[in-house]
């Protein structure tokens, strides 16, 4: 069955979503950072025909109308975009998947509209506490403003690059086509559609009040903390205090599936793209040292709270998929599918 492109305009924005027609349940597919809709679409292709799949670009992204995030509702502006969707779309219920900070997102559904899902999976998703700025299990901040999260992490040249269209592999620290190949998947893979996806990479929205929003000074290591714009911002663990416990505590609780890429370095216990752990590693100057700033325990953190989530009756599988990167269901579709197809029928 065909994949088609639609606009709709819903009440909050017009959104671009990528559909496959179905006869029954629908999937909702939730892109991560700096990609698009697009880089679902093999996922689309292979899902059976009884299911109807949709995935939107979020705001800030693809072909969506490009308004600002109010990062300070934390993923607040994407839920409810989805949300906004799904009532257009006349979708009460769906089963949902989410990519790395799209993982985040699901997170987000799952704590506040458990009620709209019927099954929830996250791929290599940021902590439910956020990404960056916090030191163990608990969540707890590595400082009072929550420095080391937020916009002012962002390498600038990648975000400069990004709205320059740039397609070369010339900056081997920023081009958008060498982070792509070096940190979205795991060495030597490399994406028959590439150019497609590099595409995809490209259509992220920049500026101070989008991609990577807009940061403030501290005095704590890394002496940046979070602004209030922008999807970066808006994954900060300053505005996602809260979701953790409401997880925890949601009234209904739909099955949830964690995959995760055993060499992800992204979304790791030991992130390339935490600053305590770039510091720790001798990267960054004027690192205060493990006991003051140690990396974030991204995988623990989630595993903590799904834990809490199965002790207060739900259910959750953990499932790694070896010699994969940040993107298994893009490196190794056909045993990614297999874990998604189990999860989706049962």
């Amino acid at each position: 069955m065909s994949i088609a492109s639609h606009k709709i305009q819903t009440p909050r924005l017009k959104i671009h979503y990528l559909e496959r027609e179905g006869e029954g349940d629908t999937v909702i597919l939730i892109h991560g950072n700096a990609s698009s809709s697009i880089f679902w679409k093999d996922v689309m292709r292979r899902l059976p025909s009884k299911y109807r799949v949709i995935a939107p670009d979020m705001r800030g992204y693809g072909d969506t109308e490009d308004l600002v995030i109010d990062a300070t509702r934390g993923f607040g502006d994407a839920v409810d975009d989805i949300l906004s969707l799904m009532d257009s779309l006349h979708i009460q219920k769906a089963h949902f998947a989410g990519h790395s900070m799209g993982g985040g997102m699901v997170f987000t559904l799952l704590a506040e509209f458990s009620e709209r899902m019927l099954s929830a999976m996250v791929i290599n998703p940021a902590s439910p506490y956020g990404f960056g700025g916090t030191k163990d299990i608990a969540g707890t901040p590595t400082a009072p403003d929550f420095a080391g999260s937020g916009g002012g992490t962002v390498n600038a040249e990648f975000a400069k690059l990004i709205k320059e269209g740039d397609r070369s592999s010339d900056n081997p620290q920023a081009s958008p086509r060498v982070v792509m190949n070096t940190f979205y998947w795991k060495a030597p893979f490399q994406a028959p559609n590439e150019e497609e996806l590099l595409d995809s990479v490209l259509s992220m929205k920049i500026g101070d009040d989008r991609y990577p929003g807009d940061f403030e000074a501290s005095e704590h290591y890394p002496f940046v903390a979070p602004g209030k714009f922008g999807p970066i911002n808006a994954a900060s663990p300053k505005y996602n205090r809260d979701i953790p416990q409401a997880i925890v505590k949601a009234a209904q609780k739909p099955p949830v599936l964690w995959v995760r890429g055993s060499d992800d370095m992204i979304v790791s216990d030991e992130s390339m793209f935490d600053f305590a752990s770039l510091g720790k590693m001798g990267l960054v100057p004027d690192y205060p040292g493990v006991d003051v700033c140690p990396p974030q325990p991204m995988l623990a953190q989630t595993r903590n709270v799904l834990a809490q989530y199965a002790k207060n009756g739900g259910k959750f599988t953990e499932i790694v998929m070896e010699d994969t990167g940040h993107s298994p269901f893009i490196e190794k579709p056909e045993e990614f599918m297999n874990h998604f197809l189990s999860h989706l029928d049962s």
